[in-house]
């Protein structure tokens, strides 16, 4: 794939980036938010998302286009970006969504592709098979095999400087998005979209969907920008961010509004059901429920569409900030409480924490324990390995109490992550604010990190002094370990 993608910054998978698009001259900030624009149905015009919610990108379906009396020969005349009064970058959609929908369309990769290029388009698509989630293997790896002859074809089409995406496939076949993704990635394209996911996110189905982008990650290299294409709710933008996507398409801003749906962060309100704005955005402190409830259809549906993109960008925005501090596992802790579902991702992320450690940055700001998923947080299972790699001396005491001269060295117990050196106490992230009330989860984290110093250090001898730590994570402690409980009072008496 070209080069034209350059990662600023990272915090676990979550990066900030910039996206070089050439044709327009343009240069897109990621994590980035693609409104999408039905070029015969705008309920806000793409002038107004850029001028007053500072959109950098959106995405159009030239397939559509194509095939509208209306719009293709001025779009050819006259260029995308003038009939839809845009300066930013365009990316336009094949008709894939088509296909999806009806079964079929009447236009090939090269044609389209070439459409695409005629009318000013930054970043086209070809005409993949977007394959639903749960059909078979056998369904799945022939369907990729057809959308990856078609990206050779791309290949082969003279689209000038405009960008050209490669879409993964595989449905809901790890193995299968992985080796799609490796293939994709060695075409002569530019952005790895990953396709056929909105089912999943439709179906609250975020611990499936995690493993899918997961699995196309593993298989794409660093410099390849990521597009979760349908990922258009704000309630899983964090999530999404923390696996690495860089770029989210939504149409949810307009569509939900015609429906009287109102976004937020931790879901979805209808109009008619709220007393109260629970937002700060122009129209929520100018209005109120009733107010928008009674006005025609149109003020309505616009009020409530800028809304629902205010909530969107200040998510990207607040996304951004987080991965600049070092705190994005936080937000996405933070976010997913909003519904079980949303936890299920976050735990089927951190499943994958091995690759999310590779570009896991060392040092940040501040660690937070916030739940038990926190005791399985990259920099916890980063220390864990660090341990193994520790020389002890002869003897060693184990203690989240005093140091005591009575051994050669006395060490901390910091929980969740285990055994620390004093010299390191003061080193992210074992400098972490925990609560005072911490759940097992925590303390069996430390029990584990426990275990692995003993176990790289077979010849030395440990003394574990804990403070009513639980059976659960004791039975972890390797069994040639001391272990002595005592109390605080204690050690001040």
């Amino acid at each position: 794939m070209r080069d034209n993608f350059e990662v600023r910054r990272y915090d676990g998978a979550g990066r900030l980036g910039k996206l070089t698009v050439p044709r327009s001259s343009v240069t897109v900030e990621t994590p980035a938010l693609l409104p999408v624009v039905n070029p015969h149905v705008q309920t806000i015009s793409p002038a107004q998302l850029e001028s007053q919610f500072g959109a950098e990108i959106l995405i159009t379906n030239s397939y559509i286009i194509y095939g509208s009396d209306t719009l293709r020969e001025p779009a050819l005349a006259d260029g995308l970006h003038e009939v839809l009064d845009f300066s930013g970058a365009i990316m336009t959609d094949s008709g894939s969504f088509q296909l999806a929908e009806y079964g079929d369309i009447d236009v090939t990769t090269p044609e389209i592709l070439e459409f695409q290029q005629q009318i000013g388009s930054d970043i086209g698509t070809p005409v993949d098979i977007p394959t639903p989630p749960d059909v078979s293997r056998e369904q799945a790896r022939e369907e990729w095999e057809t959308t990856l002859e078609r990206l050779g074809v791309a290949e082969s089409v003279d689209t000038g400087e405009m960008l050209v995406t490669a879409p993964v496939q595989g449905s809901t076949h790890p193995d299968l998005r992985e080796r799609a993704a490796e293939e994709a990635a060695a075409t002569g394209l530019d952005l790895a979209p990953v396709g056929a996911v909105v089912p999943l996110m439709n179906e609250y189905r975020f611990g499936d969907l995690v493993e899918v982008v997961a699995a196309t990650k593993r298989g794409l290299p660093a410099n390849v920008p990521v597009h979760l294409f349908g990922a258009g709710h704000p309630m899983m933008f964090a999530l999404a961010a923390a696996l690495g996507c860089d770029l989210f398409d939504s149409a949810a801003y307009a569509l939900y509004a015609r429906d009287d749906r109102y976004l937020t962060v931790r879901g979805t309100e209808h109009l008619g059901e709220l007393s109260y704005f629970p937002c700060e955005c122009p129209v929520c402190s100018e209005h109120t429920p009733d107010e928008v409830a009674e006005m025609d259809d149109d003020d309505r549906h616009r009020l409530l569409a800028e809304h629902n993109l205010a909530v969107s960008f200040g998510e990207i925005r607040r996304i951004k900030e987080a991965i600049r501090r070092g705190t994005l596992f936080e937000l996405v802790e933070t976010r997913v409480r909003g519904h079980p579902t949303l936890v299920d991702g976050y735990r089927a992320l951190l499943d994958c924490v091995e690759q999310l450690e590779t570009t896991d940055p060392v040092a940040k700001e501040s660690f937070f324990y916030l739940s038990a998923d926190s005791a399985r947080r990259p920099e916890v299972t980063r220390h864990h390995d660090r341990l193994a790699r520790l020389d002890a001396p002869e003897e060693v005491l184990l203690t989240t109490g005093q140091p005591s001269d009575r051994y050669e060295e006395s060490w901390r117990l910091v929980v969740p992550f285990g055994p620390v050196p004093r010299s390191l106490s003061d080193v992210y992230p074992l400098t972490a604010e925990t609560p005072d009330r911490l759940d097992r989860s925590a303390y069996v984290a430390a029990a584990d990190g426990i275990a692995r110093l003993v176990e790289a250090n077979p010849e030395t001898t440990f003394t574990v002094v804990h403070d009513g730590w639980p059976e659960s994570a004791l039975d972890v402690v390797p069994d040639r370990v001391a272990v002595e409980g005592y109390t605080p009072q204690e050690e001040q008496d």
